[in-house]
């Protein structure tokens, strides 16, 4: 299910500033699967850019959302979670992950609160040194509503322990519980440089690509625990009409024939379900009307196909085993 985004201090005005030094740089969100990431980049965005369901490695790509705090400029870099990975899209997901920490200004390891220092955390800690030398690695402890303070702090020192952590923040990415003091040390923390975006622009992602992101969310949401790892969706057709609304046909790949029917559901009820959820989420981020178009197809090899890797925002030789 989708979180509210609902920030607990008021953000600061965004204006550029009449003097002094403008900042901006990329802070990149790694952590296990479902350790809170999107949530995060959503709150902190103030607008939804990111898939936030309770299934586990649903963001594939790195999904770029953009936030203001006065004269920084903070491009949150949402990663795919970081997990063993058995198939090529696993690998490419996994490699999207650890090249997005590698490239960023800033990152943020996420854990979940009430799981504590995992085996999964624990091979992401093992892993940071081989990021650049000087970038800096802050902890944030995700979830904190779920365990009693003095769990958090026992926790806290434990990680710490084990990395040299340059801060470390205890957040609920859902409520948004000290979101406010860690987007003020962000925005600190990145270095001196003219913004890299506009200033009214939240995601840095092609709409045909938010657009399929949105209804494969919708299917994630509405579907059992196989099929969501096991189909893709891809905006095939983009057309702008005269009065001002968009038409937008997308094809929803699954690799069994048996998956069409469960993803078409009994007399199409499901697919005219997440079509339509689809297309009120696509209108409000858009503003505009939209006559969204959904068609299944089977492709049994799907995931070993290039072109279905680019059209995700995945390198496809990432995945070679």
């Amino acid at each position: 299910m989708t979180d509210d985004i609902t920030p607990d201090l008021p953000p600061e005005p965004v204006s550029p500033p009449d003097d002094g030094p403008t900042r901006a740089g990329f802070v990149a969100l790694i952590g296990e699967p479902n350790a809170g990431k999107s949530t995060l980049l959503n709150q902190m965005v103030g607008a939804k850019v990111s898939i936030v369901t309770h299934k586990v490695q649903t963001t594939r790509a790195r999904i770029r959302g953009i936030a203001m705090h006065g004269p920084a400029q903070i491009v949150f870099v949402d990663t795919p979670g970081i997990f063993r990975p058995r198939r090529r899209l696993d690998r490419s997901m996994v490699a999207a992950a650890w090249g997005g920490a590698s490239d960023a200004d800033i990152v943020l390891v996420l854990i979940e609160a009430h799981r504590g220092l995992t085996d999964g955390t624990q091979a992401i800690l093992d892993q940071l040194v081989n990021l650049g030398k000087g970038t800096p690695v802050a902890l944030i402890i995700n979830k904190i509503d779920r365990v009693k303070a003095e769990t958090l702090l026992a926790l806290s020192q434990q990680l710490n322990e084990a990395y040299p952590f340059a801060e470390t923040f205890m957040i609920s990415a859902m409520r948004g519980h000290g979101c406010q003091q860690l987007r003020g040390w962000l925005a600190r923390s990145l270095p001196e440089s003219p913004w890299l975006y506009p200033e009214d622009q939240i995601a840095d992602l092609p709409m045909r690509m938010i657009a399929a992101e949105i209804t494969r969310e919708k299917l994630t949401l509405r579907l059992h625990e196989e099929i969501p790892y096991q189909l893709t969706v891809e905006t095939e057709a983009w057309e702008e009409k005269d009065d001002g609304s968009a038409r937008v046909e997308q094809v929803v790949y699954v690799a069994r024939q048996g998956h069409k029917g469960i993803v078409l559901g009994k007399g199409g009820e499901t697919i005219k379900a997440v079509g339509q959820a689809a297309r009120v989420e696509l209108e409000e981020f858009m503003g505009r009307r939209v006559h969204l178009f959904l068609q299944v197809r089977v492709r049994e090899n799907w995931e070993n196909e290039a072109e279905r890797y680019d059209e995700i925002g995945l390198n496809f030789r990432d995945g070679d085993g």
